[in-house]
């Protein structure tokens, strides 16, 4: 079980790390996990699976764990995980658990787990907690189930809400989605009311994704979106990744639009309702996504990479809207929590309002030079970010996460993955070519990518 529980999530490859016991473990001891308010909403959870080969016999041991310890079940079976993070809300459960390894390859799985209203469980807020119980359990898999389990069918309400959010149906324009035989593949009927032309790519779900890896970061995993949006000549393309809670745009020249501008091309709609509003956005965003958000007299609100530090900061401040360079877009009217669906419904609602091509819409956004995230293998993180800031103590350093340096023409941000062994380097100037030679400065430190 080594290495499994990760900053946001349980996951690890099948059987040997994540198996049907580690699963009833998880189940067991995620009751610690909840506290007074959670529990008096049942004890019931919300358990939903993805459509890995493993995931439906792990989602079973981890309802029996669960169940062993007296909290009930309500199973809404195959869905993705911002469905389940809405069934949590909508049913008013105590809490919400979904087995998937995201956008990981096939001989991966594992869990996402969160409270009441889809407060996230991160490693800050339970994962640590919950790595030491299961460690130290000596609790037998075979206990008899002390609470019920119910099946529920949550997608027609689901459907309604992420519809709910449309504000605009024409005209009618012509999308092209890419599933990668993921969870996207279950929008379908709720992409058919959105009153588009779909061009579907890869709708058949198959757990071994046998087209591409469900990783829409990855430019070679867009390809495929690319040619269809030309070649049919869409108004923009998405692409889902693994579990459903990411989305990358493609606008109508075939062009992949970074999420931080898709960030700041929406922003200013909420803060038009909610004028002053506090959006929020992660550090390796551009410079463009602030001054957009400011330009709209929002609060520009910078925060750390990860889920669960956006959606609290967005909690504690009553922000609207958030977004991500990894693509998760968040909503205060979607329980806090990502949803993909609805970041589509935002884009056709801008589409349909301005009447203007998506690539007109961002252009305005694309007014500096970024490098993108780059990854490096350092056998020492602290080390190196410590070497960094004496390199580079005159420009303006923060330690929000990792080390970040500003300068009046660039800057750059270097922090640990939260999720895999290596440091990440997002770096964007005023030009082209600064922002050319300053990643070259930052290679001869870091070292070569991987």
């Amino acid at each position: 079980m080594a290495g499994i529980f990760k900053a946001y999530d349980i996951r690890g490859t099948y059987p040997d790390q994540v198996n049907e016991e580690i699963a009833f473990q998880v189940g067991y001891w995620y009751r610690d996990l909840l506290d007074e308010e959670d529990l008096a909403r049942g004890p019931v959870v919300v358990v939903s699976r993805d459509m890995r080969a493993h995931s439906e016999s792990l989602a079973g041991a981890l309802k029996a764990g669960l169940r062993a310890r007296g909290i009930a079940v309500l199973d809404i079976r195959l869905a993705d995980t911002p469905m389940n993070y809405f069934a949590i809300g909508h049913l008013g459960a105590s809490g919400g658990i979904q087995v998937t390894a995201s956008h990981n390859p096939a001989k991966y799985n594992g869990f996402k787990m969160s409270r009441r209203d889809a407060i996230p469980v991160s490693r800050d807020t339970g994962i640590a907690r919950l790595e030491e119980l299961v460690r130290a359990s000596t609790v037998s898999s075979g206990l008899p189930p002390e609470a019920g389990e119910e099946r529920r069918d949550v997608f027609a309400a689901y459907s309604d809400h992420v519809i709910g959010h449309l504000e605009a149906s024409e005209p009618r324009l012509k999308v092209a989605a890419d599933a990668a035989n993921g969870m996207g593949t279950t929008y379908r009927p709720i992409l058919d009311r959105m009153n588009i032309e779909l061009v579907p790519l890869f709708f058949e779900l198959d757990g071994s994704f046998p087209n591409h890896e469900a990783n829409p970061l990855k430019p070679e995993n867009l390809v495929d979106l690319e040619a269809a949006v030309r070649r049919e000549g869409c108004d923009f393309g998405v692409a889902f990744d693994g579990d459903g809670d990411r989305a990358m745009f493609i606008d109508e020249t075939g062009r992949a639009i970074p999420a931080d501008k898709i960030t700041g091309l929406l922003a200013p709609r909420f803060i038009r309702s909610q004028p002053g509003a506090p959006i929020v956005y992660d550090l390796r965003s551009s410079w463009s996504t602030k001054e957009a958000i400011e330009e709209a007299g929002g609060r520009a609100v910078r925060e750390r990479v990860g889920h669960s530090f956006m959606k609290a900061t967005m909690r504690k401040l009553d922000s609207p809207f958030g977004g991500e360079l990894a693509g998760h877009f968040y909503y205060r009217s979607n329980y806090t929590a990502d949803s993909s669906l609805i970041t589509v419904v935002q884009i056709l609602n801008e589409l349909r309002e301005r009447g203007q091509r998506l690539s007109e819409l961002v252009a305005p956004l694309f007014r500096y030079s970024a490098t993108g995230e780059i990854n490096f293998r350092v056998d020492d993180k602290e080390a190196m970010i410590r070497r960094l800031a004496e390199l580079f103590s005159d420009g303006e350093i923060d330690y929000l996460d990792g080390i970040t340096v500003q300068y009046a023409d660039w800057w750059f941000n270097v922090r640990p993955s939260n999720t895999e062994p290596l440091l990440r380097l997002v770096l964007e100037a005023r030009t082209p070519e600064l922002m050319e030679a300053k990643k070259v400065r930052l290679l001869e430190v870091l070292g070569d990518p991987v």
